[in-house]
């Protein structure tokens, strides 16, 4: 009896094997803007791994501070976890994610540093081979005492898939 089952298990689980893809992983450099209280710009990285419609990543920005402009510079380390549409669509990947980290907010002498939780958007276009333009999208909420709790943050980069 228990060879049976084991041999039963085995043959349907064989479809599920066949249509099992590899993980794959992305980087991207981003070039953006911060648009909490107003327009400066942000720079950053991230590094991701995806399992066709789960994918998880880490990403590192900075936007400098403006001290005439009295903007507060802001550095953030986010993980986040994504669901997106399987690639190869078009060429369009969309996704949504939802993640945490620390933040650290500075303005001349005054300094913050929490915890933050970000949700945002946006979408991967293949260009040429493994490179993509990234349009993404962000709203980080920043806790503790920031001068602004809302930040709103866009950015355009490229994206190497691997």
């Amino acid at each position: 009896m228990p060879i049976r089952r084991t041999i039963a298990a085995l043959v349907l689980s064989l479809p599920l094997a066949a249509l099992a893809r590899p993980a794959s992983a992305d980087i991207t450099v981003f070039l953006g803007s911060v648009l909490t209280p107003s327009h400066h710009t942000t720079t950053g990285v991230a590094v991701g791994v995806s399992m066709v419609i789960v994918a998880f990543e880490f990403e590192y920005a900075g936007a400098s501070q403006d001290v005439e402009g009295t903007i507060p510079g802001l550095r953030t380390g986010m993980f986040s976890g994504m669901v997106q549409t399987p690639g190869g669509l078009g060429g369009l990947q969309l996704y949504v994610a939802a993640g945490a980290g620390i933040y650290r907010e500075t303005l001349v002498d005054a300094k913050e540093t929490n915890f933050a939780i970000g949700v945002g958007g946006g979408a991967k276009i293949d260009l040429v081979g493994p490179l993509r333009l990234r349009l993404d999208y962000r709203l980080l909420r920043l806790r503790g005492t920031p001068m602004h709790e809302r930040v709103h943050r866009i950015y355009a980069g490229l994206n190497l898939k691997f």
